[in-house]
């Protein structure tokens, strides 16, 4: 059937050689997407680029400053750009394409990735029935992030022949099964709307600070929050969004996707404002069931400082059919990192 593949079909697509990867992981395939890793080639580049009329590494070979081996952790500065080979490549067929993201963890620590492939005009898609390697490019604008090989910074979610995204017609009748706070139907538009929280309790956010230690992206729950983050606590349901600053910030819904359904969510609307609210886009089938659980939003803004206000549209998720129920969720099973979050900083943090 048409939709987005599920855990099962990504196992049958590397046992026939159509997703290649020479060491999978337990951990490495996800309800409805699949981790990908990076290998130990990686090369600090001059800028970033499209390969629409080559290969990624015909560009490689004029646009590379250095070649880094990742065999070892390496220090990845702010603002540098770093392409890195993935340890996957595709050899897909039957109409299958698809398009990545960076992994929830990413995005909350400000680490701009995108997907590049061979004669590709865009980021992160995976054409239909591509064959070659996967590449990609990487500017930590926030930390200084040490990397190395097999560290898993985005994913990679299949499609097969089409997408099948639900109408809104369909969202607001699914919402009524569904007993969270998003039974607000009136915010289904284009999609699943979020709003900004700014009141819902004493801390609404976080900030980067300017000056902090190199954050190694290996070690989960080992990093201090007072190094890397400054606090910021409700104050008259307001916050001013500073130019070129990143904040971590909570939706006011609990999201659930249910089992037989993915959701993603769209990272740029001008139409809601001039920031960038989201860089991580997947939410698996089985995110939220139960209590539902918050998105976390990633916000900042290159032009003009934004005022945000307390329950403002910030960011909209669309939901999309999985070609079959998956008998794999999101949670505590398979050892999900944010089921049932609240404002969460990444994984990297005590």
């Amino acid at each position: 059937m048409n939709g987005s593949l599920v855990y099962q079909d990504y196992i049958n697509l590397i046992n026939k050689n159509l997703v290649i990867t020479e060491n999978i992981r337990n951990n490495q395939i996800q309800p409805s997407s699949m981790d990908l890793s990076l290998s130990e080639e990686c090369y600090e580049v001059k800028h970033s680029f499209l390969s629409y009329n080559s290969k990624v590494r015909d560009k490689l070979k004029d646009l590379a400053i250095k070649k880094i081996n990742l065999s070892k952790e390496f220090i990845f500065r702010k603002n540098k750009t770093y392409i890195v080979k993935l340890n996957e490549s595709l050899n897909l067929k039957n109409n299958i394409f698809g398009h990545c993201n960076p992994k929830s963890s990413t995005g909350r620590l400000d680490i701009f990735c995108r997907t590049l492939v061979d004669y590709a005009q865009e980021y992160e898609k995976i054409p239909k029935n591509y064959k070659g390697e996967i590449f990609l490019e990487i500017t930590s604008r926030s930390f200084n992030v040490s990397f190395k090989k097999n560290n898993f910074l985005n994913q990679l979610r299949l499609v097969n022949k089409n997408h099948n995204y639900l109408t809104d017609k369909q969202l607001i009748k699914l919402n009524k099964k569904i007993s969270t706070k998003t039974r607000d139907y009136f915010k289904i538009d284009n999609g699943l709307k979020l709003s900004v929280d700014l009141a819902g309790s004493n801390i609404i956010a976080y900030v980067a600070k300017k000056h902090t230690p190199v954050l190694n992206f290996s070690k989960i729950k080992s990093h201090k929050i007072n190094d890397f983050w400054n606090v910021i606590r409700k104050n008259n349901k307001k916050l001013i969004i500073e130019k070129n600053k990143f904040y971590i910030l909570r939706s006011k819904e609990k999201v659930v996707i249910p089992s037989n359904l993915a959701g993603e969510m769209i990272p740029y609307d001008t139409g809601i404002g001039d920031f960038r609210a989201h860089y991580a886009g997947f939410f698996d089938p089985g995110f939220g069931l139960g209590r539902g659980s918050y998105a976390v939003l990633e916000v900042k803004t290159n032009e003009v400082p934004f005022l945000l206000e307390d329950g403002q549209t910030i960011a909209r998720i669309k939901y999309e059919k999985l070609n079959k129920n998956s008998n794999i969720v999101y949670g505590k099973d398979i050892k999900s990192n944010y089921q049932n979050q609240g404002l969460k900083l990444s994984k990297h943090f005590k």
